[in-house]
């Protein structure tokens, strides 16, 4: 229970910390008008005398009409003393510094406590103690010295593991690694830069855990803890949203996840709407004033940060919103956009996809609270623009391995120029840079062709001068100006793509390509990435993804870097029992399909129906409504088939935003399927590029939905389009409002189109293996 708000009138303050003490609290009170009395605040007499008229009044407000004669001796006892020690505690408060409380406290319990243990004994509870009496004793024990502070070590420990729970988060996983890493010192600077009440969050307990762990022991692994920060960081408490839930008469909109998932998604417009135009607290409206007086015009960003984010069963990726704020307008845009920014994110905890996921994930009874994570953006300004060198995301367990060679155990990173959401996001045009850090020159590209294809085109920025978030050509922000332009571009020269070996004076942006090769075979870069991970995952005890941002500091002779840890989560992961092989003996009438890159482990058995989307056909259609309505379609058969074992087949990059470039569906579109299998056909459209390390993949994994590439045209692959394009399509029995939705979306009856079998999938990622085919069950 904190007490120490500004915002708690200072009698509750005091009562509540002489509550802890129930046996002495008479003689602190005693000393309290002792105080009192000799200062000259109130004479004993007269303090005595509104006692008397105060318990008088107390008692005609109970309904008694003679009190001196109604009420027996022992009541009235009993009434004075309550009185009395009110009225102590209110003249205290008001006219007498806390400084001297604290004093008089001590003197009592001094005189209480034997010598031999008044230094070492805790004399309260810590569960319901004031958070100023928590701080206090914390930082009297952390200060003795070693052999004395080891005498009082459990003690100091029960004080941290309360404050952990109360300020950051209650998770028993998460508490048990915060207990041994987390100081006083580091919770008292967390609750001097909280904004309201209530915890911090997930994403903003995964930041600072981590790099608390790094700066500790960081290095132990090689690396320089110096060279690693977080962004300087504020935060609002999760119980103010239930605040604005209360004034603006919202609490009915926290049982949207009680509702249907066709509820959910017609009613979240309307819901959102309803967020944005809701007031904050006046209290936070302030501080969030005098934050932005304090952070004068840096970027922001605002991200979420609620209860489940982060936390070691579920990584809610990309779920909640973040925005980012250039914070260029007068004071008083600024502060309109920050808090239009809080009443967004507050929104999304009822979207759909963060609905359904919670409902897939059996945590709709849970209490989600909100909290939010405000945070300087890490970046240089270059010309117009804001942006970091480096931003992306790292994986301490690779999960694409498109070479043999390459070991899982040493991680991925997914990186961009600019701004991370391009590394996060699955969308547009363009591809971030994939570096296996076991092997960081191999690529999943080798021929020239793909190399400029597969290479980052865009890059998201803040424009300073016009006050936004943009997405931009990245060779109109990227020139010979560029301090890392060595490190992250090549130029075409219509044969090869050349390194550049140093700074070039002048170049034709037309032949940059942002390869990022040199960064990539830069041994200070990937050496420091990949014992980071490596150490976080030891100290976490399972996998963990990270999100940074990079700062090349030096360019010549050597290369010096700065890393900035955004975020950091425990990885979920499904496991399967054992590896299983191809099976060799499969008649080549029974094989669906067989893939031989990008391959997942595991086995998806039983496949009754098969959501099919013919590529030709989807690339084809002219009518942009009709490819958007494919996405809503499965959604709809993703509900229809939710008691069934299907995967979904289909053209492109599945998750995308761009629907030129593949199918557009959400989590709350999938949940339910087993796999989902990405297709690349011809020049009709965009090949898989895999969604790893990015949300939408991340979703994959936790729910378990196989991800498989498949690449039908290259050799060594296998596709029955004979199977997929003759056989009847039971679309328009599952789905008769969608029925004319058939030529672009085909559900197949695997056991009515088989004589009874089903569809197996096995995957060998050994072997780079995966084979689909019909199998009897018996």
């Amino acid at each position: 229970m904190e007490v120490s708000d500004k915002f708690i009138p200072k009698v509750l303050k005091l009562y509540l910390e002489i509550s802890l003490y129930p046996v002495l609290s008479h003689t602190i009170r005693e000393r309290m008008r002792e105080e009192l009395f000799s200062r000259g605040i109130i004479s004993a007499d007269d303090f005595e005398r509104e006692v008397y008229q105060k318990a008088i009044e107390s008692q005609k407000r109970e309904g008694l009409l003679d009190p001196l004669v109604e009420e027996p001796a022992a009541d009235w006892n009993k009434r004075v003393r309550y009185i009395r020690a009110h009225l102590t505690d209110f003249y205290f408060a008001y006219n007498l510094p806390y400084g001297l409380f604290e004093r008089i406290l001590r003197e009592v319990l001094e005189k209480r406590v034997p010598q031999r243990d008044r230094e070492t004994r805790l004399s309260f509870n810590p569960e319901i103690a004031p958070w100023d009496v928590l701080f206090s004793e914390g930082e009297r024990f952390e200060a003795m010295p070693p052999a004395e502070r080891s005498k009082v070590r459990h003690h100091l420990r029960e004080i941290i593991v309360v404050l952990i729970k109360a300020m950051i988060s209650d998770h028993l996983n998460f508490v048990g690694l915060a207990k041994e890493t987390f100081t006083i010192a580091d919770l008292k600077a967390i609750r001097d830069r909280r904004l309201g009440r209530g915890k911090i969050g997930g994403k903003a307990a995964g930041m600072l855990l981590a790099w608390k762990l790094l700066q500790q022991a960081g290095q132990t692994a090689g690396l320089n803890p110096a060279l690693i920060t977080i962004p300087d960081s504020y935060y609002i408490g999760s119980d103010v949203f239930y605040e604005v839930h209360e004034i603006n008469d919202q609490y009915h909109y926290m049982n949207q996840k009680y509702k249907s998932r066709e509820e959910i998604i017609a009613e979240y417009p309307i819901v959102f709407e309803n967020y944005r135009r809701a007031q904050l607290p006046g209290y936070i409206v302030e501080q969030l004033r005098d934050l932005l007086t304090e952070v004068g015009n840096a970027p922001l960003i605002f991200r979420s940060s609620s209860l489940l984010e982060d936390s070691f069963a579920t990584s809610f990726a990309g779920k909640y919103d973040s925005y980012f704020l250039p914070n260029q307008g007068t004071p008083e845009e600024n502060l309109a956009a920050a808090k239009d920014a809080i009443l967004r994110i507050y929104a999304s905890t009822v979207s759909p996809d963060a609905l359904i996921y919670r409902q897939q994930k059996g945590l709709v009874d849970f209490d989600e609270r909100m909290a939010i994570l405000i945070q300087k953006v890490e970046g240089q300004r270059f010309g117009r623009y804001f942006f970091p060198m480096l931003s992306g995301v790292g994986f301490s367990r690779n999960p694409f391995r498109w070479s043999h060679k390459i070991r899982r155990e040493d991680g991925l990173l997914r990186l961009v120029c600019g701004m991370g959401t391009r590394a996060v996001d699955r969308g547009d045009r363009d591809y971030p840079r994939m570096i296996a850090l076991s092997h960081p020159h191999l690529r999943p590209e080798t021929r020239i062709e793909q190399l400029r294809q597969y290479s980052q085109r865009l890059i998201d920025v803040l424009d300073m001068e016009e006050n936004t978030f943009k997405t931009l050509p990245i060779t109109e922000v990227i020139g010979t100006d560029f301090p890392a332009l060595r490190l992250i571009a090549s130029q075409d020269n219509g044969q090869y793509l050349q390194p550049f070996i140093r700074r070039p004076t002048s170049v034709d942006p037309g032949s940059l390509v942002f390869t990022f090769d040199t960064l990539a075979g830069d041994q200070t870069f990937t050496t420091m990435m990949r014992n980071l991970l490596a150490f976080l995952e030891k100290r976490y005890a399972r996998p963990v993804d990270i999100e940074y941002t990079v700062e090349v500091t030096r360019t010549w002779p050597k290369t010096a870097y700065r890393l900035s840890l955004l975020q950091c989560r425990p990885l979920s992961q499904h496991e399967t029992e054992r590896p299983r092989r191809i099976p060799k003996d499969i008649p080549q009438a029974d094989q669906l399909f067989f893939a031989n890159r990008q391959i997942p482990q595991g086995v998806v058995e039983g496949v009754r129906y098969i959501v099919y989307v013919n590529p030709d056909t989807y690339y084809q259609e002219p009518e942009l409504h009709r490819r958007l309505e494919v996405g809503r379609v499965i959604g709809r058969l993703n509900e229809r088939l939710k008691d069934e074992v299907f995967v979904l087949i289909g053209p492109g990059r599945w998750g995308t935003s761009d629907i030129h470039l593949g199918v557009k569906v959400s989590y709350a579109d999938i949940y339910n399927s087993r796999a989902l299998i990405e297709m690349a056909i011809g020049s009709t459209g965009s090949g898989p590029e895999m969604a790893y390390g990015t949300h939408f993949f991340q979703d994959l994994v936790e729910s378990q939905i196989y991800p498989l590439a498949l690449f039908p045209e290259e050799n060594g692959t296998f596709f029955n389009r004979d199977f997929f394009d003759n056989e009847e399509n039971c679309l328009p029995d599952l789905l008769p409002q969608d029925a004319e939705m058939a030529d672009l979306v085909k559900v197949i009856d695997v056991p009515a189109a088989s004589g009874g079998r089903q569809l197996e999938i096995v995957m060998d990622a050994d072997h780079d293996e995966a084979l689909g085919y019909l199998r009897r069950y018996e």
